[in-house]
């Protein structure tokens, strides 16, 4: 899936932009299927299960994605 199919939730006027403004870190999409796409830093919180990574959003960018989509 290209990013371009994606709806973005933060940073696109909906909010602050987060502590990246409109740059490219870290961000919250939205798929046509409806699921949750989180961009972040990489997180070495715990070893996830083979298929599966963790990243680290700010609870800023996480307030403006519900925001955005009316939650």
């Amino acid at each position: 899936m290209a990013r371009e199919e994606l709806t973005r939730l933060t940073g696109n006027g909906n909010g602050n932009g987060g502590p990246c403004g409109q740059g490219d870190c870290p961000h919250v999409y939205r798929s046509a299927s409806g699921s949750i796409i989180v961009q972040g830093d990489l997180s070495e919180a715990f070893i996830p299960p083979a298929g599966e990574g963790l990243v680290e959003i700010p609870e800023s960018v996480l307030r403006e994605a519900v925001r955005a989509l009316g939650w």
